[in-house]
């Protein structure tokens, strides 16, 4: 029995695995949403939390413990001139975890990490699939309405020479 183990060992030595978390973490707050198994999704979840929380501190302290999980000077700039203003007021909870079902090839769960308050990739998809669907709607509205208007019309002239 696992009685008080937290974490998991994802199959990895120990430096194995801290080089993968921070890789994952920096891909996280680079592309703000990743594809991954599910029990590295969850792995990864808890350190960013604790690593966005640190860094909602904002000194010079705060930035250099970032650092030291995430290499890319360009992700931790980001992260604090970006991510952390967004979603700073938010007391935990900055990620989300969606398992999407199991890979082809080995039947591992698979699962989509992504910061809670950075979902425009998802937003802007659905916002241009609404604009397609109301200019469709408009269009068929409009060619109904004009249909009708050269129904009327024909009817119009049909009954002119009848009198």
């Amino acid at each position: 029995m696992r009685h008080n183990v937290k974490g998991r060992k994802l199959g990895r030595t120990a430096s194995h695995r801290k080089a993968t978390l921070n890789s994952l973490i920096t891909s996280l707050l680079k592309y703000k949403r990743i594809k991954t198994t599910l029990a590295k999704a969850k792995e990864t979840r808890v350190v960013a939390e604790k690593l966005v929380t640190k860094a909602r501190k904002g000194d010079l302290h705060a930035k250099k413990q970032v650092m030291i999980s995430i290499k890319d000077k360009d992700v931790v700039k980001e992260l604090f001139s970006e991510i952390i203003p967004k979603i700073g007021e938010r007391p935990g909870g900055y990620t989300r975890v969606i398992k999407l079902g199991r890979r082809m090839g080995d039947a591992a769960q698979m699962a989509i990490i992504e910061l809670v308050d950075y979902n425009e990739v998802v937003t802007a998809r659905a916002e241009q699939q609404k604009e397609k669907r109301d200019a469709k709607a408009k269009e068929k509205e409009a060619k109904a309405k004009a249909d009708k208007e050269n129904q009327l019309l024909e009817e119009q002239a049909a009954e002119v020479p009848k009198k």
